[in-house]
């Protein structure tokens, strides 16, 4: 405005009292006259503010704009809130253009427009979280949360409370049964957040991020101060000590209900995590406040769940007597998780193995790093360590020693493809196996890594970097290693030894998740595997039978 003046005028009867005063501005100075003929629309007192609007700002005398504006700012304000309304009635009058009406009928009538100023009320809804909540049922939950936040979907759990003391607020928070639409293309766009702040019921920020951890951008709800100051900005908040208490205190609620969704309807538990589960395994990577309360929420895929996943307690609970280690595994997916080679000893052993199934899960168990004292090991690392009876200790120093050449002769073999080759003792099934070092990373996270990178040097770089830290293991046990021996002893430079080598190699590489690096190459020793085959079944059906 370019101008601004203010008539007021006491409601008390007194004879001075009964007079109208109006303050008048332009800006930089005032003055202030009596206002005998003004009119306080049909009351005996009160006080009307009059802007003259700036050209630029001739938007506001559009009463459809006003009205957004009050529906935003002022909805849940306690007093009613009238805007002066243009509304359109239509009144029935007779229609002259139509034909005269026949003897004993009615004239034709028509409908004509016309204009009507009434004063409307603009914030009709009732502040529902001011309200106790043993006396709020689910209905109302449910209308509030739909109308608010233009949801479809019903509410999957409420969370009211009010808090006193050294601080007073209210707060009514509701997680959705189905994933926000605006989030389910960006898990965290901004346009999907929608947690309410009011100071006194006057609308503030519906996105301001220090309001709750970005974790649970997902939930809906309002949180209404007594403490924080009306005109309370960005930066202000920013540091606001209250705020952080508020934050505080919203999320611990809502834990507690998720917490109880859990233990009273797993059902809708379930649904919960399937939803949502993603934002509890990001918090528990980057909120280092939640990092030890998300632990007990986080759920896997594990050996002995089944169908359903399973949270860190409920696998401890299932855990051996005697062991001391949360053991898991990373795949791309449950399959390939649940054929990795090192599964092989854990089945024989009777260890239940958590599944890692995409990169978000495998960052997550270095965040989680241990629970309740039981350090999480991932059983495709080297050092992997299972207990062993005396016996069992005794035979695998002698396969080492028995196999040790074969290892030094496989690195060199395999050059710089592997880091080095060692005898293992977690395969049972399988001739060999592709580990990583202790800091290495999985293929899977290999992959995830590179595809974040832009530069076709940085990439190559990396690639070189992450295939030398593989360490390729192998069962002294096996068939095939026991083989590779005899062909190193007997013939360790001919071409069908080199073709063992590297099929070994390769085959522990993909059922590790690895990519080969020549697919041409292992396809054509594939080929001259079963070609070989071919000829040996093709030699024994050519063979001369001898009567006996």
């Amino acid at each position: 405005a370019n101008k601004v003046e203010v008539v007021t005028r006491s409601f008390r009867d007194g004879e001075a009292d009964k007079k109208s005063w109006k303050w008048m501005s332009e800006g930089g100075s005032f003055t202030i006259e009596e206002a005998p003929n003004e009119e306080f629309f049909g009351e005996q007192s009160g006080t009307k503010i009059m802007l003259h609007l700036k050209e630029e700002a001739q938007e506001y005398l559009d009463s459809g704009k006003l009205s957004d504006l009050l529906k935003k700012y002022s909805e849940f304000i306690t007093f009613p809130i009238e805007l002066w309304n243009e509304k359109v009635q239509y009144d029935q009058v007779v229609d002259e253009s139509a034909p005269p009406p026949a003897e004993g009928e009615k004239p034709k009538m028509k409908s004509v427009p016309r204009s009507v100023y009434e004063w409307e009320t603009m914030n009709k809804m009732k502040p529902i979280w001011l309200r106790n909540p043993d006396v709020v049922n689910e209905s109302e939950y449910s209308e509030f949360y739909k109308t608010t936040f233009k949801a479809f979907d019903e509410p999957l759990t409420t969370t009211h409370f009010k808090v006193e003391g050294q601080i007073e607020f209210r707060a009514l928070v509701f997680i959705p049964s189905t994933m926000p639409f605006e989030l389910t293309r960006d898990m965290f766009s901004e346009g999907g957040r929608a947690m309410r702040l009011y100071v006194k019921r006057v609308f503030i920020n519906d996105k301001f991020e220090d309001l709750i951890p970005r974790w649970l951008t997902f939930a809906r709800g309002v949180v209404d101060s007594e403490d924080l100051p009306l005109n309370v900005g960005r930066e202000i908040l920013q540091k606001s000590r209250t705020l952080k208490i508020i934050r505080k205190r919203v999320v611990r609620k809502v834990l507690d209900t998720i917490d109880e969704l859990r233990e009273n309807d797993p059902a809708k538990y379930d649904q919960f995590w399937s939803s949502y589960g993603k934002y509890f395994k990001v918090g528990l990577v980057e909120d280092l406040d939640y990092k030890d309360e998300l632990k007990r929420f986080v759920r896997f895929w594990s050996s002995k769940s089944g169908d359903n996943q399973t949270s860190i307690p409920e696998y401890i609970s299932r855990m051996k007597e005697g062991q001391d280690k949360i053991y898991f595994v990373t795949g791309e997916g449950k399959k390939a998780a649940e054929i990795s080679p090192a599964m092989e000893k854990m089945r024989q052993k009777g260890y239940e193995v958590l599944y890692m199934v995409d990169p978000l899960d495998e960052i997550c168990s270095q965040s989680i790093v241990d629970f309740e004292g039981k350090k999480l090991v991932d059983i495709n690392k080297a050092g992997l360590d299972l207990e062993k009876s005396e016996e069992e200790k005794k035979e695998m120093e002698e396969l080492e020693k028995d196999f040790e050449p074969v290892a030094t002769w496989l690195k060199k073999q395999l050059g710089e493809r592997v880091q080095k080759v060692q005898i293992s003792d977690r395969l049972v099934d399988s001739p060999a196996t592709l580990v990583q070092g202790e800091w290495g990373m999985s293929p899977m996270m290999q992959r995830y890594m590179k595809s974040q990178t832009t530069s076709s040097a940085s990439d190559s770089a990396f690639a070189i970097g992450s295939r030398n830290q593989a360490i390729l293991e192998i069962n002294p046990q096996h068939a095939v290693i026991k083989q590779l021996k005899n062909a190193m002893e007997t013939a360790p430079e001919s071409e069908s030894t080199e073709d063992m080598v590297m099929m070994v190699y390769e085959t522990a590489a993909l059922i590790g998740g690895y990519t080969i690096e020549d697919p041409g190459d292992f396809a054509k020793r594939v080929t001259k595997l079963m070609e070989s085959v071919g000829d040996g079944v093709g030699g024994s059906m050519d063979a001369e039978v001898v009567s006996q």
